[in-house]
């Protein structure tokens, strides 16, 4: 591997572009049906790659960090978001409902054991899917970690981020009245959930520029002209998942029950300029998990495009080859 990353992009560390040698929609009974794909090695180490947001849904490139010859990498679009229907709802869509939609996929699919591989609410519900089920899961890859706590969500939506992006924290704040700014999860929830359509769209693409706009070390600014079903899917899911603290129990439910998981290997990469999810969570994570390799990625930011994330990603999946 080249680890001057930052003279190449990222792709140009991915596997070759591969398509599905299966493609799904499975209905889970209670008014979703999740859209299920599988590529690479139908005789492979199974690998679960699960995407971020929630709301953000898969896309071809995420088929490309794993050997097709070695892998069966199966990826699916959770409840509400990507090709899954009905899109950008939350009735019947918390994270317990995630994790048994995984293991719904994993039965139909004969699978005795994952790698697990996600990062930011991706690298969540691994964790969480690890935790409820350890003997299904091999070995754990994260990207990002967010742990799912009120520090974190704090961090992004109180701002803390804002205090190095302050152009990019008024444009976010500027819908809401500054009476409502205290809390503006709930601020964004009344517009994103107001069932009056223009306002929800306009509430969704800020929502998601503002995030996006973090995503890397290289920002381009605050977008908000992206496509809007996308948009809406993911700020009103992610929103819906915040504000109900991803659905655990308590705060800091990860941490408090990690050691459910300590005999599983673990790779945990982070960058080191993330905005989004601080390394400090990632730290927090490794600290005390003998068979959990950190590695931090200097120069990096959040995003899975990053080169230096998508160059260590690569490099840890074929080292478990």
């Amino acid at each position: 591997m080249d680890h001057r990353s930052g003279q190449k992009r990222a792709v140009e560390y991915l596997y070759p572009p591969v398509d599905p040698f299966d493609q799904r929609v499975m209905d889970m009974g209670d008014g979703h049906r999740i859209y299920v794909e599988q590529c690479g090695n139908p005789q492979g180490i199974p690998v679960l790659v699960l995407h971020g947001g929630p709301g953000g849904g898969c896309s071809p490139p995420m088929r490309r960090y794993f050997d097709p010859a070695i892998y069966r990498v199966v990826l699916f679009d959770q409840r509400g978001c990507g090709r899954s229907r009905p899109l950008a709802t939350v009735e019947n869509n918390t994270t317990w409902h995630l994790v048994r939609d995984i293991e719904s996929i994993r039965q139909a699919l004969q699978i005795e054991q994952f790698v697990v591989f996600g990062g930011s609410w991706g690298a969540t519900l691994a964790l969480i899917y690890a935790i409820s089920h350890p003997a299904r899961v091999r070995h754990i890859v994260l990207r990002g970690v967010f742990l799912a706590t009120q520090a974190e969500l704090d961090w992004f939506y109180g701002g803390g981020a804002a205090a190095f992006y302050p152009e990019l924290w008024a444009r976010f704040v500027a819908p809401i009245p500054p009476d409502e700014r205290g809390d503006l999860i709930a601020a964004y929830h009344r517009r994103l959930f107001s069932d009056i359509a223009m306002e929800e769209q306009k509430a969704a693409r800020t929502w998601a520029a503002w995030e996006n706009a973090l995503a890397s070390v290289q920002s381009f600014g605050f977008v908000s002209d992206g496509p809007s079903d996308y948009a809406r899917a993911f700020a009103r899911l992610e929103n819906h998942y915040f504000i109900n603290a991803a659905f655990l129990e308590e705060d800091g439910w990860i941490l408090k029950n990690r050691g459910r998981i300590a005999h599983i290997p673990a790779n945990i990469i982070q960058g080191q300029f993330d905005m989004i999810c601080p390394p400090v969570s990632a730290h927090k994570l490794a600290s005390g998990w003998d068979k959990a390799k950190l590695q931090i990625i200097p120069m990096a930011g959040h995003a899975l495009s990053e080169p230096g994330i998508s160059e260590a990603l690569v490099a840890a999946m074929d080292a478990l080859r």
